[in-house]
Order: structure tokens, then sequence, then C-alpha cells
């Protein structure tokens, strides 16, 4: 299993970045076939301050897809690319890193 992970700092305006979050662009991403689970959690605490620099993380997003050819043929979708399309205006492309991540089987 593969996982594409989204770390996103706290906006200017949380509560409008918030809501655009979870009505616009969450719904569009959970529409990316091959996308097996969308996990979204805010950040309560960091335990290693200055880590991530001066940025103070809000929002931790993990999609889960079953293989890294999986995930690559969701980012050619275009419920992806509107997905994509939608963080653009939403402002969230400013606040993001991105990474994917093989989860280790032990």
């Amino acid at each position: 299993m593969v996982k594409y992970v989204a770390l996103y700092r706290k906006p200017a305006d949380v509560e409008a970045f918030d809501e655009a979050y979870f009505t616009s662009h969450l719904p569009l991403v959970e529409k990316t076939p091959g996308l097996l689970r969308a996990e979204v959690a805010k950040v309560t605490r960091v335990f290693v301050p200055g880590f991530l620099g001066e940025h103070e993380l809000h929002i931790v997003a993990e999609m889960h897809f079953e293989s890294a050819e999986a995930m690559k043929a969701a980012f050619g979708s275009p419920e992806w690319h509107a997905a994509g399309a939608n963080l653009s205006e939403i402002g969230g492309v400013e606040l993001v890193a991105m990474f994917a991540a093989e989860v280790v089987d032990r």
C-alpha cells in the first residue's frame, strides 16, 4: 500500500480555509479513482518545535492507494486534476507540502 500525504500549515483565516477544504476540496479528492481511503486530521500539537521551521501545522491528509501504479493512474484522472484546481482556488497550494510513502508491513 502507498499513501500520499499532504501537510498543511496554518492558514491566515482558519475558518474560511476549513470551510472550503471540507466542503469543496475533500469531496473532490474522494471521487478519485483508485483511492482506497482518505483520512484527514487536525494537528493539535507538535512535539518537536522548530523541526518544520517557523510554520505551524494545521492539517495532515493521507490518501491511500493499493500500489504506486494505482496512485500514478489516479494522478492522471480528471477527478484528481479537478481536486488540484480546487486546491489552487481555495489557497491551499501555498500552504501544503506533499509526498508519497510506502506503507511498511512488518
